[in-house]
């Protein structure tokens, strides 16, 4: 099937034809027509599948086909994501495909200025995406009216659970008009997302192109067990022997993102960090000069990591294994995008084990496992427990949100930094 079956107007069509693509992922495939019939969506799809066009493009085809009449513009599409990358992400999709149409639109996120923001708000826009924190601030401002929106997108709705941003939602939602399309996407169902979908949703279309909670088919994921003081060493032997250009590498905290870019710089490996300690404008151009190449290794946490989008992305490492299931998913999700085949490895020690267990049978499946000659573990050393977050969650999956509960300072930290 090629886009030009999927009753998108020429703009859009010429728009994704300088993009480079004739044929559609398998999401897109099923989300847009779904979506041009006006339904409500619950979407389950892995990151790299193409979600993102998946509802960027037939939301500016239904804006076309309503036009308002000439004016100043009100908001009538919200797109909300958990993070700031993403929006920008999201944001760069809707200015691609709507090349040729008279939309305005604008992004919305903390750690920037708020002026620029409400500048835009007054000369108007018709799409606006939007992280939960920063638009409640230009709520309480009133420099903002939802009252007109007609679409709702939630993109990564899991990771805004996560990350407590569920009462954020409720607030925002009581702002909108009653009668709009929503669309819900999320990589991961948990009944926090059930019970979501349930209270936002109208009669939803369910739309899955990967089973739940899996990785991509095109990731190669291997395990390499070695002890824990001695996992830098190892990763910059195989960043060097393998000759790798570009990886992502996964840490659990911030400072131990620090530590390990400059213990790597120190190796004479180029290396940057991103993570919500990180001002904006670090963040953007640690991840520009990733893109770019100069840049060899990019060191991230989960939250920073979320919504960083690099074509044929070849390497991904977790230094350290995430202590929730889930989010091992979405780190090896950065690469095996879009078609494109990536590694993921994973260096495990013994105190980890058990997080590798957990991993094993969300995906429900074996990670081969490979000792590299002169690293492997020493069979003495017995596990200790992983040093925890004072507020850390269940080890398997997120602490379900209560919805009348005060947010956990964690989740504040998260929603200001946002």
């Amino acid at each position: 099937m090629s886009f030009s079956k999927l009753n998108l107007s020429k703009p859009i069509l010429r728009a994704i034809e300088e993009q480079g693509y004739s044929n559609p992922t398998p999401v897109q495939a099923k989300a847009i027509p779904i979506i041009l019939s006006r339904q409500d969506v619950l979407a389950g799809a892995q990151t790299g599948t193409g979600k993102t066009a998946g509802f960027t493009l037939p939301l500016l085809e239904l804006l076309s086909e309503h036009a308002q009449s000439k004016g100043r513009s009100p908001i009538r599409a919200l797109i909300l994501t958990p993070t700031r990358e993403l929006a920008t992400q999201v944001h760069e999709s809707v200015k691609t495909y709507g090349k040729y149409l008279p939309y305005k639109s604008t992004v919305i996120f903390g750690g920037v200025g708020i002026n620029p923001q409400i500048a835009n708000f007054r000369r108007g826009v018709d799409i606006v995406v939007a992280t939960p924190g920063r638009l409640l601030d230009h709520i309480g401002r009133k420099t903002v009216d939802l009252s007109k929106v007609e679409f709702l997108i939630l993109d990564e709705a899991d990771r805004m659970l996560d990350m407590g941003f569920i009462n954020d939602i409720k607030k925002i939602l009581a702002l909108l008009q009653k009668k709009r399309q929503n669309l819900l996407f999320s990589a991961t169902f948990s009944d926090d997302i059930k019970k979501l979908a349930d209270n936002l949703l109208n009669a939803p279309i369910l739309i899955e192109v990967a089973r739940r909670n899996t990785a991509s088919e095109l990731v190669e994921q291997l395990v390499h067990p070695v002890d824990k003081a001695r996992k830098r060493e190892l990763l910059s032997r195989l960043i060097k022997k393998g000759g790798w250009k570009q990886v992502l590498v996964f840490t659990r905290t911030k400072h131990g993102a620090n530590k390990l870019s400059g213990q790597l710089e120190k190796d004479g490996i180029s290396s940057a960090a991103i993570h919500g300690n990180k001002s904006q404008g670090a963040r953007t151009k640690a991840l520009a000069n990733f893109k770019s190449g100069s840049v060899r290794v990019l060191v991230a946490t989960d939250i920073a990591a979320r919504g960083i989008d690099i074509d044929q992305l070849p390497h991904v490492v977790n230094f350290e294994l995430p202590n929730i299931s889930e989010d091992y998913v979405h780190r090896i999700g950065r690469t095996g995008r879009a078609g494109s085949e990536g590694v993921a490895i994973s260096l495990v020690c013994v105190d980890e084990l058990l997080y590798l267990k957990d991993i094993e049978k969300l995906i429900k499946r074996k990670i081969p496992q490979e000792r590299v000659e002169g690293f492997e573990p020493d069979p003495t050393i017995r596990p200790e427990p992983v040093k925890k977050k004072s507020n850390s969650r269940n080890r398997n999956r997120p602490k379900p949100s209560r919805e009348d509960s005060k947010p956990s300072s964690r989740s504040s930290r998260n929603r200001r930094r946002a």
